[in-house]
This record gives structure tokens, sequence and C-alpha cells, in this order.
């Protein structure tokens, strides 16, 4: 992180109020950081509903890909890519433009796997997962700026988070080889939500307070997966209530 001075609330030349107490920079540069970052996370999130809604509405694509064996292949590919995207763009988040080509790859990979998981679920579930998820991220996105602002801080959420994930991880396990029925589905999606609500607030304390300029591109993937994955996890419960 850059080493700015010590600005203070009441200074005018700062041009911008600082976003946290004691804060160690220039408050307009954290907030062109910040403003960065949404950026590229709102032209991730629009790329995946465009390539989501092409998925869902042109029926073919979701037949090839579930009833032919090259379809089934090529299903697979899109979804280890996005796993396997993360380590190169994690080692190039700052190398430009290698680190917004990784970006454009790993987002559509994962948005036409999230269109493949659509294509089969009615369109009332994929609205209401989706409008919840916008008031759930803009109403923890506000708070979070706003606790910060009176000095609180979210990071001893990390270690919990992490093992709770980790916890989260080995249930969808089990449910892959003892499936355990439509309410322990609801569970876990239950609980994956709760997980991805604190892991919205706990990035957005990262953006504020510690992510370097130089890591717009990490903080952006942290901030998209969190609302991807609070939309997969709603999307898991109300398809089986549906069902």
């Amino acid at each position: 992180m850059w080493n700015q001075p010590l600005v203070k609330t009441g200074d005018v030349e700062s041009g911008a109020a600082p976003l946290y107490p004691m804060m160690l920079e220039r408050p307009e540069l954290r907030w062109s950081f910040i403003r960065k970052v949404y950026s590229i996370v709102t032209l991730q999130l629009l790329l995946t509903i465009a390539v989501g809604a092409v998925v869902v509405t042109v029926h073919p694509i979701a037949i090839f890909f579930v009833t032919t064996s090259g379809g089934l292949a090529l299903y697979i590919v899109l979804i280890i890519t996005p796993f396997i995207t993360l380590c190169p763009l994690y080692y190039y988040h700052q190398k430009h433009p290698v680190n917004y080509l990784l970006l454009g790859i790993f987002t559509i990979s994962l948005a036409f796997a999230i269109g493949l998981t659509c294509a089969f679920t009615s369109g009332k579930v994929i609205l209401e997962a989706a409008i919840l998820t916008a008031v759930v991220v803009i109403s923890l996105t506000l708070y979070t700026f706003w606790a910060a602002k009176r000095g609180q801080d979210f990071s001893f959420l990390g270690p919990f988070l992490f093992g709770a994930l980790i916890v989260l991880m080995v249930f969808a396990i089990i449910q892959i080889f003892f499936p355990l029925g439509k309410i322990s589905v609801m569970i876990y999606g239950f609980l994956a939500s709760i997980i991805f609500c604190g892991y919205i607030v706990y990035d957005t304390d990262n953006l504020i307070k510690r992510f370097t300029y130089d890591e717009y591109i990490w903080a952006a993937v942290s901030l998209y997966l969190d609302v991807i994955n609070l939309f997969l996890s709603l999307l898991t419960i109300f398809r089986a209530a549906e069902s």
C-alpha cells in the first residue's frame, strides 16, 4: 500500500472524507480504487447475466450439454476452467493486460456453468434468487461502509469463515455420495447463504482497508465470487422448496 501522510477528517484539501478512523492514506485515492473495483465487478456481473441469459433462452445449447457425450465433456471443462484460471490469475493479477484476459476467461467460463445450472430451473425461482441476492448484497455493502466509518473491524471473521467454508465443502461431498434428501439440500443452501453473507462483509471490509491499489483484480474476483456463490446458494434453497 502506498505510503501516504495522515489525513484528518476536516481536511478540506483532501477532497474526500476518510472511510475509517486513523486512515493513513489520501481518501480520494482509496475512493478511486473502490470505484475501479466495483466497476470491474459490475462488468463481470453484466457479462454473467448476458451469457447466462443466452444459455437459458437458447434451449439447444443446454440440450447439447446434457444429451451428448461431447457436451458432457465440455460441461466438465467449463466447471473446472474457473478453478484452473484462478491460479495464474492470482500470479498475474498485477500484470496488465494479462490480468484482464485471465479475468475474462474466468468470468465467461463461470457464466456458462451458471447458465447451464439456471437452464433447468424455473424463471420464477431464478428471479426470486436474483432479487434477494441484489437486496442482500446492497444492504450488506452499505452496512459495512457505515460500520467501517464508525471504527468497526471485521478482520476477525476470516478464520471463522474459512473454517465454515471447509465444513460446507465436506457437506457437499457427502451429499454427492450419500444424498440426504430435499431437507438436507435446503439446510446446505441456508448455511452457504449465511457463510457468503459473511464473506461479503469480510471482503468489503478488506476492500475499504487492506487491499492495495495494485490488487484491484483480486479484490474484484473476491467480491464477484461472493455474489455468485450467494446467488447459487439462494437458488438451491428456492429450487428445493419448489420441488
